[in-house]
């Protein structure tokens, strides 16, 4: 919905309900909180506005008297300010987008410098702590671990308790790839880039877009 039809539906709905239920003791404060909610709202979207326009067409309009534009030239500056503020608000994203992206390959590059890091498929990265000597899992089998994820700052976002049983194809991918080549015994550091985790999306609070994750795995078991 264009931001500009929100302003109606947010007059008229309460003003609506206000005549039937609000006592006419109540009418000033009502009145007075819709137009501080309205300031608020119009302060942060535009605020250099000119508030003797906005009142006189308020007025105009809420009390049925003829507006002093015609509603075509109403519509095309509605249409023309909500584009201009969809246009700002992805040019923010691009810019956050841009930031996260530069944030990940800084860290991806200095992780790169550790030592005993080798680079897999995919960009990943890892380190292996302990060695080990058991079979390898299939892309399509099931693995026992012990792991705790952290995010690039080395906050924990996730860990097991006891040993998990994951199935490969229904992990991340990087999971996936790294742990089809790791033998049952191992433990390694794998850090991953953001492209074979949650990628754009994130995960919920705990995961914002674009963000490397880095666990400690140590591979258990496997099966079928």
């Amino acid at each position: 919905m264009p931001r500009y039809l929100l302003l109606p539906l947010f007059l008229l709905t309460p003003l609506a309900q206000a005549a039937q239920t609000a006592p006419s003791s109540d009418a000033h404060d009502l009145a007075y909180s819709l137009g501080a909610s309205l300031g608020e709202r119009m302060r942060q979207e535009v605020p250099d506005l000119d508030l003797a326009a906005l009142i006189e067409g308020l007025k105009q309009s809420y009390q049925g008297k003829p507006l002093a534009l015609k509603q075509e030239r109403i519509d095309k500056i509605l249409a023309d300010h909500d584009a201009a503020m969809t246009q700002a608000e992805a040019a923010g994203t691009d810019s956050q987008t841009e930031a996260a992206l530069a944030a990940e390959r800084k860290f991806m590059d200095a992780e790169k410098t550790k030592p005993g890091v080798k680079e897999l498929a995919d960009g990943i990265l890892m380190t292996e702590l302990v060695k080990g000597s058991g079979p390898h899992p299939d892309a399509n089998g099931r693995v026992q671990v012990q792991y705790v994820g952290r995010l690039p700052d080395g906050t924990v976002f996730d860990q097991s308790s006891q040993p998990q049983w994951f199935r490969l194809d229904s992990v991340i991918s990087g999971w996936t790839t790294a742990l089809q080549n790791m033998p049952v015994g191992a433990k390694w550091r794998l850090v991953i880039p953001s492209a074979q985790a949650y990628g754009a999306e994130g995960a919920g609070d705990l995961i914002d877009p674009f963000t490397p994750l880095v666990f400690e795995i140590e591979l258990l078991a496997v099966g079928h």
